[in-house]
């Protein structure tokens, strides 16, 4: 006898439902054990997640304020790896576009937040697909390995930020690794009196239905789909693979520029070294998990928000160690994985 994989040709919608429920119900009881030798009740530990996370009006705020990167992140990695170009650099994306927003927004006192506000938008934009476009035109001119450029790409940017913010930009009133406070007019307005619920998150939605429109009703979402399926029928069809590719990628890095200049300006008001806690990593899980589909992606980026909401509430309510939540994460993530593998393939025993 031996275990053999097999590619399902056409995965059941029921099995598609199915699948991220069992995985996340199997993840629940997995993460149970770690929470109960951490001595805590794991069903009181649930319940300050869910309280944490969706319980009350200040607790979803919270968590649209996380989901709002996350789902940039997240559709800027999809869009990308739609064509198989697989960019794992959302987070040296993410800290260019809120570098190159920043050094605008700063200095923009004068500017109307009318026309400030887009302005640091489209700057935002342009420096995360800056950031993408370079390891793009590598992989198409000189078939460079597009995952270890993008990869090693998030670590030259953040380094290059900390140098600037460590150095020439340093915040000149508190002498912190951070820029100066950027212009008010630049500020994301509040959307939800006495929260954090900002501009940002709106225009996180508007993008996946961007994304949504792209990928289901234009020609553009169509070659992208044909050139993940098969590049050489896309060839032969008179797809122009290479410019689509590129395309893709500065598209790709500049939504995830959005998520950094987001951040910026509607959380901290400053350029910072620790922008962000690795949405652009998480992005790369969130886009597999969606299945590099539009309500895929959505669904999965609300669902991260709340883990990473409700995990720190439950820290604090509870004194399970954060090393603890931080695993929680980390193995509903894996459930997740390992349940769209399952939608994907099929595992069979058979004889020699």
């Amino acid at each position: 006898m031996e275990l053999v994989v097999e590619k399902r040709l056409l995965p059941s919608r029921r099995l598609s439902i199915a699948a991220p429920v069992l995985s996340t119900l199997a993840a629940l009881l997995i993460s149970a054990v770690p929470i109960y030798l951490g001595g805590v009740n794991p069903l009181y530990g649930y319940t300050q997640l869910l309280r944490g996370a969706v319980g009350n009006k200040l607790a979803l705020t919270e968590t649209f304020v996380i989901f709002a990167p996350l789902l940039l992140c997240g559709i800027a990695v999809a869009l990308a790896f739609t064509c198989k170009f697989w960019n794992i650099g959302a987070e040296g994306q993410l800290y260019c576009g809120g570098l190159i927003g920043s050094l605008f927004a700063v200095y923009a006192t004068s500017v109307p937040s009318i026309i400030a506000i887009p302005v640091m938008m489209i700057l935002g934009f342009l420096g995360g697909a800056a950031w993408a476009a370079w390891p793009a035109i590598l992989k198409v001119k000189l078939k460079v390995d597009e995952v270890v450029t993008t990869l090693l790409g998030n670590w030259v940017m953040t380094y290059a930020v900390a140098a600037i913010l460590f150095g020439p930009w340093k915040n000149p009133v508190t002498g912190w690794p951070e820029s100066p406070v950027i212009s008010d007019t630049t500020n994301y307005p509040i959307l939800i009196e006495g929260s954090r619920f900002h501009l940002g998150i709106i225009i996180a939605m508007l993008v996946a239905l961007a994304f949504y429109v792209i990928i289901r009703k234009t020609k553009w979402g169509f070659e992208l789909l044909g050139i993940g399926g098969n590049q050489t029928a896309s060839y032969a069809a008179g797809i122009n693979v290479s410019r689509q590719i590129i395309l893709a990628a500065i598209v790709s890095g500049g939504i995830a520029g959005l998520a950094g200049i987001g951040q910026v300006a509607g959380i901290e008001f400053h350029m910072k070294t620790d922008l962000s806690p690795g949405f652009g990593y998480t992005g790369v899980v969130i886009a597999m998990v969606g299945a590099l589909s539009p309500i895929g992606v959505v669904l999965a980026s609300f669902l991260m928000a709340v883990i990473v909401q409700g995990t720190q509430a439950m820290h604090r309510a509870t004194g399970v160690p954060w090393a603890l939540a931080e695993t929680i994460q980390g193995i509903i993530l894996l459930c997740l994985l390992v349940g769209l593998f399952f939608t994907k393939y099929r595992v069979k025993l058979r004889m020699r």
